[in-house]
């Protein structure tokens, strides 16, 4: 709290009245505020820089043997002036900190001088001590009003009183400016919260409006959701159903096929033909009973594969002994085709997974490197394991025909889908059900292929 430097008066002729002993007091006055004192603001400025503005060169004198006469941390520095017109001028080019102004001038007065003043700096940084010969309150009073900060009497005042009264209007000036900027600040702190609180309720309406529409949006998803549950629902009973068709008719369509593989047979080796095309009849027939055979059974696997009930157990499962496993189911082809297959599986000799479905995908994968070979050459087929980037893979290289993926790429896992119909008697099932079997544990394959070159299937297993 700022203590008062002067009592509060009932007017302003009261005020004058006690002007005198209330400067004798001022040099003590001490006022903090946020940690900052008035003898602080003042101190801490260097030289103060005084101007005086009178027309008598011995009162000028008198004035400035008594601003010399100070004892204290203050210096002054001071600048003379001996009109109004002389003193506006000086106050533009120093800028000082108090001006000692004369009433009684030969070309104005100074309260016109004041006014003046008044046209050059905004009011709160002006500091005025009026000077007066009179000793009229009433003038004391008009120079307060218009904006002096305290007067003194001529004759009525000693060295003493005129520091004290100097310093003191400095330090009232400075303060108030300091309490002027604490203001600005204050309001611009004010207008940033306004700004902060106009952006939090701009804010707040679109995340209203947001969440409606959110809402809004959650129920048509919820009902969309129950559209398509009521989908899936007649989608898995229109998959039964044609899963339970397609096992029923390869099932059954297996015994006619045997029947008429066994009466063709019986045909061929009892009946005589004289006519050299029937023998390329017969080779047609029986090429067509041996795909509708091989069609049949692909069905059969592909349903048995849809069909495994709950989920299969997973174990550990020894990646060299599975592959001598398969090496061995095929080696009626592995020796028709003169093939050599190379197994590594140093770098990963176990992994986790469900052995039947990793025995067909290995199955699958080799015999169609041995079925797709290339004629002009031996085929050689290499499978190895290893962890990539903490994933097993699973890899099988061949020397084979080749695919073009830029042509074929796409379908390529899908059912009945051949790329080499005069290769090989495939069915086009044996790349389909590697990529289900991969595909519902969460795994996936990658291919690359050079047509004429060769072929490396890539199966990332996850188990």
């Amino acid at each position: 709290m700022l203590p008062p430097r002067r009592q509060q008066l009932p007017d302003q002729t009261h005020r004058v009245r006690h002007a005198g002993r209330e400067n004798q007091a001022a040099g003590a006055l001490l006022v903090g505020y946020r940690g900052v004192t008035l003898d602080e603001l003042v101190g801490q400025s260097g030289a103060k820089k005084i101007l005086l503005v009178d027309d008598n060169e011995h009162d000028r004198l008198l004035y400035r043997r008594f601003l010399g006469k100070h004892i204290g941390p203050e210096t002054f520095e001071v600048f003379e002036a001996s009109s109004g017109d002389q003193g506006l001028a000086l106050f533009q080019e120093r800028q000082p900190d108090c001006v000692l102004l004369d009433y009684n001038l030969l070309d104005t007065d100074g309260l016109a001088v004041l006014a003046d003043l008044l046209q050059l700096t905004p009011p709160d940084t002006l500091c005025v001590v009026m000077i007066t010969g009179g000793g009229s309150e009433q003038l004391a009073v008009r120079a307060l009003n218009n904006g002096a900060l305290d007067y003194l009497v001529k004759g009525h005042f000693d060295p003493e009183l005129l520091c004290k009264t100097v310093l003191h209007a400095i330090e009232k000036n400075e303060w108030r400016q300091h309490l002027a900027r604490q203001h600005q600040e204050l309001q611009a702190v004010n207008q940033q919260l306004r700004d902060s609180l106009a952006e939090l309720t701009t804010t707040r309406q679109q995340l209203q409006q947001i969440n409606a529409q959110l809402v809004s949006a959650s129920a048509a998803v919820e009902a969309r959701n129950q559209q398509l549950d009521l989908a899936n629902q007649q989608l898995a009973r229109t998959n039964a159903d044609l899963d339970n068709f397609v096992y029923a008719a390869s099932h059954d369509l297996k015994q006619p096929v045997n029947n008429l593989t066994g009466l063709f047979e019986e045909l061929r080796r009892s009946a005589t033909f004289a006519d050299p095309d029937e023998a390329l009849v017969l080779r047609l027939i029986d090429e067509s009973l041996r795909d509708l055979t091989g069609t049949i059974g692909g069905l059969a696997a592909v349903v048995q594969m849809q069909r495994q009930p709950g989920e299969q157990v997973a174990e550990l499962v020894q990646l060299p002994e599975l592959a001598t496993d398969v090496l061995q189911t095929i080696r009626p082809q592995l020796q028709d085709a003169q093939a050599a297959v190379h197994t590594d599986f140093t770098a990963l000799p176990e992994l986790l997974y469900v052995r039947s479905n990793l025995r067909t995908i290995l199955l699958n994968l080799v015999s169609n490197a041995i079925k797709y070979r290339h004629a002009e050459r031996e085929p050689r087929v290499c499978v190895q394991a290893r962890l990539v980037t903490g994933q097993p893979v699973l890899e099988v290289r061949d020397n084979g025909l080749g695919i073009n993926l830029e042509r074929h790429g796409r379908e390529l896992f899908q059912l009945f889908r051949r790329f080499h119909p005069a290769a090989s008697d495939g069915t086009g099932v044996g790349l389909f059900l590697v990529n289900r079997l991969v595909q519902s544990h969460g795994g996936r394959i990658e291919v690359e292929s050079e047509e004429g070159a060769g072929t490396t299937f890539r199966v990332f297993l996850r188990s």
